[in-house]
């Protein structure tokens, strides 16, 4: 049986190092994600997506398996003290620069089940369609994204 995964692409007016920085610094990441994104980003370094209502809470956590600024960041994905059978899951960030643009490619692997695959897939969207509204806006959309009910 294939172990589900979820992949999506974005074209965001600005920069791989822009959209590099947006992924990967504390107090921007906590302005469009909810959570802040907490590491030294190099490879083996521990990280957290922590809440960015100031508790310090991390609902996320992983280590970063690889980062090659901006082209290409991988980390595992996994709940505190999560204990899955097949370990946790990945999620990859790859960055390709054309003129003025940057097509993202993030791609979340190793879900346990469709229901975290579906579950992947709307925590994505609305976290990577916040992203490109701030980066091309200076501003994220008026509401978070995910809080929206579905229809």
């Amino acid at each position: 049986m294939a172990v589900p995964a979820y992949r999506h692409i974005s074209y965001l007016h600005a920069t791989p190092h822009r959209v590099w920085h947006a992924l990967t610094n504390p107090d921007e990441s906590g302005l469009y994600w909810g959570h802040r994104n907490v590491s030294t980003w190099q490879p083996g370094a521990h990280w957290e997506h922590q809440r960015a209502d100031g508790s310090g809470v991390a609902d996320v956590v992983g280590t970063v398996e690889s980062a090659d600024r901006p082209n290409r960041l991988v980390t595992t994905w996994a709940g505190p003290g999560e204990q899955r059978p097949a370990g946790p899951s990945r999620v990859t960030f790859e960055l390709h620069s054309h003129r003025d643009l940057t097509r993202l490619t993030v791609t979340h692997e190793n879900l346990a089940d469709e229901a975290e695959r579906a579950d992947a897939e709307a925590g994505w969207s609305a976290v990577l369609s916040n992203l490109k509204t701030y980066l091309e806006t200076g501003h994220p959309l008026p509401q978070d994204p995910w809080t929206m009910p579905e229809p």
